[in-house]
């Protein structure tokens, strides 16, 4: 019972400190090509930001993908 007072929730976390469940959502596959990566899903989008290409896709959000 100790344990489970001493465990910090959700709202208390260290600013930066990121859950299991956050790290999985914002994951992102880094490729050499993103040719085969765009083909997943008929919404993926390529696009150029901030001089690196990205694999966006709005309707599923697994399908992440950036290059280099």
């Amino acid at each position: 019972m100790m344990r489970e007072l001493n465990r910090p929730q959700g709202h208390e976390l260290q600013h930066g400190a990121a859950t299991r469940r956050d790290e999985q959502e914002t994951a992102m596959k880094v490729r050499n090509s993103l040719r085969s990566l765009k083909q997943r899903h008929r919404d993926c989008r390529v696009v150029r930001r901030k001089g690196r290409v990205y694999v966006i896709n709005k309707t599923q959000k697994k399908f992440k993908a950036r290059q280099g």
